[in-house]
Order: structure tokens, then sequence, then C-alpha cells
């Protein structure tokens, strides 16, 4: 049976019977992605950060500028912006508008809620005048499974939402895209990714008129509250079984541990999101990106823990969606 923190991790022998090496960086960064802080105004089941209102962690100014400096040192595709709410850090507008302004492309994951939060109405004005793109997540297109996730109330929340970005041309126009996020509700795989988008598209269209650019499916990582609910459930160990079983060597050239970098609020950095919300940092000397030089940095091995199994099961997972 599989354990989570096993060693030596049975991800990373499995990454080497397949490839015959460790797990290791691509040739470029093409995502730099930033984790400004942990407040969010939702506190859901699923989140793997742990998330809530009561959340204080929040990067300051002086990492942001150390953050700009690597992203026009590094000139990536995007600098992807995450949380928690990461709208809710008060630094928020000033940091966007630091990127866009020098431009970069900037993606902010949002949960769509937070437009009905007081001081926040004006957010997807902002977010288009800025030219974000946005990833918004919507686990379902069913009110009861998004609201058993994410609060009573969400799911009608994320519905107008939608509305008000798609005429702000969100979704409609190339220059402003709009990916939603599909979570499983359950200790599974998500369906099939271009199957399940099909479906989004005619239930959000015919019942909602909502238009959207395309669909991202996550796998649930047993990290965070999800892992607290499998342990409850005694279902955790079932769980890792399930992703250990679907591991698929195809997902491994796209992992995105391979192409990105993860700022964590004090600049610590990580090779990904769940790496940061399992504490586990970049290996290399340089473990904050006030130091970080991209030339000698970038190259790296990758830590691996089991939980890792979750971004190769079945068609992969990433912060972009399914890889195979």
């Amino acid at each position: 049976m599989l354990q989570p923190n096993e060693t030596p991790c049975r991800f990373d022998r499995a990454v080497r019977d397949a490839t015959g090496a460790p797990l290791t960086t691509a040739d470029r960064l093409a995502v730099l992605q930033v984790n400004i802080g942990l407040r969010c105004n939702l506190e859901c089941a699923h989140c793997h950060v742990v998330s809530s209102p009561r959340r204080t962690e929040a990067m300051d100014r002086e990492t942001m500028v150390h953050v700009l400096r690597v992203a026009d040192q590094v000139h990536p595709d995007m600098v992807d912006i995450t949380g928690g709410a990461p709208e809710m850090h008060p630094e928020f507008r000033w940091f966007v508008t630091e990127l866009t302004d020098r431009g970069h492309t900037v993606q902010v994951r949002t949960n769509l809620t937070i437009f009905f939060v007081n001081g926040y109405a004006d957010l997807p004005e902002f977010f288009a005048s800025q030219g974000v793109h946005l990833v918004a997540s919507l686990p379902c297109y069913l009110q009861e499974n998004v609201d058993r996730q994410r609060g009573d109330g969400v799911f009608h929340q994320s519905i107008e939402a939608l509305r008000r970005l798609n005429d702000l041309g969100y979704g409609r126009e190339e220059r402003l895209p709009l990916h939603l996020v599909y979570n499983p509700t359950g200790p599974h795989l998500p369906p099939a990714q271009q199957a399940l988008e099909q479906d989004y598209r005619e239930r959000l269209g015919e019942q909602f008129g909502i238009a959207f650019t395309g669909l991202y499916t996550i796998t649930n990582m047993p990290i965070g509250r999800w892992r607290a609910d499998l342990q409850r459930e005694g279902a955790l160990d079932d769980y890792f079984d399930v992703l250990e079983q679907a591991f698929n060597p195809a997902t491994i050239d796209g992992l995105m541990c391979r192409h990105q970098i993860e700022v964590a609020w004090d600049g610590t950095l990580y090779d990904c999101d769940f790496h940061l919300a399992h504490r586990l940092p970049v290996e290399h000397d340089v473990r904050n990106i006030r130091d970080f030089d991209p030339e000698r940095d970038f190259q790296r091995r990758i830590a691996t823990r089991d939980y890792c199994f979750g971004c190769t099961a079945g068609a992969g997972s990433s912060c972009g969606g399914a890889l195979a």
C-alpha cells in the first residue's frame, strides 16, 4: 500500500523506470508562478493550501520587486498569480499593473465570488483594462456539486460573475481568455477533458448563455484539506493507490514543474504550488527569489513526493489542465 511520505519516493522510482533518469527541469522557464498570499473569502473542501478568511500570509512589496526583476530577466511566457484569493492582497493591483506595464502576460487564478465582496466589485473591469488572462474555478456545471465543494450560494455567484466577464469580452475576445477549472468531488480522476469541456459548453451555454475559452481538468492532490477529508473517511490509502496505478509516462515531458518555478509569499522557491502547500522547497542551494539568478539556478533536479502521482495519473494534471 502506498504511503504519502514513503522514503525512498515511489514516484521518483516510477519516473526513473520510465525514463532512465530523475525528474529535472526543461530548457527554459515558461511560467513564473507567484503565490502572493493565502487569505481567501472562501474555505473550499479541496483547497490544497488551506486558504481561508483567517489566513494572514502575504507577500511584501520588497519580495514583489524581486519577482519583477526576475520576470524582466527571464521573460517567461506568463506570470501566473495565485493564492488564496490573490485579489485580496493589498498590493495586488499595483503588482499586476507593474507586470503589464513591463510587457508581461499576466494570468490570475480567481474564484469568481470575490467580485461580490465589498471593495472588489470593479475587479472585472480592472482585469479587462490590464488584459489579464483569467483562470476561474467552477468545479462543476451543477449547483449541488459546486455548493457542496465550495459553500452555499457559490454556484449562483459564479454564474453571475461569468456573465459579467462575458459582457466585458472575456471568453469571447481572443485578447481576454477565460478558462474554467474542474475538480472532482470524490476520490477519483477527472473525466476526459475534451468531452467534459463540451458538456460544460452545452450546459452553461444553454442554461445561462455563458461562453468561455477552454476547460482545465485538475486532479485533487492528497494534501491540505482534501487529504484531511480522505483520512477522516478512511480513504487516503485507497486514493494514493488509484493515483499510482494510473501512472502514465506520457505525461512526464509536460509536467508543469519542468517548465515553471513557484514563488511563495515569503520569496521561497518551490517546484510547484503543491510542494508549496507541503513546504517542500526546491532542491537547490538558492531557495529564495531575492538570490535567484536565472542563468545559474533554473536548471535543477525537481523534488518529488508520492502525491506527485496525481500529476501523472491518467491524462495527467497541471495548472493548465490535462497533459496527454
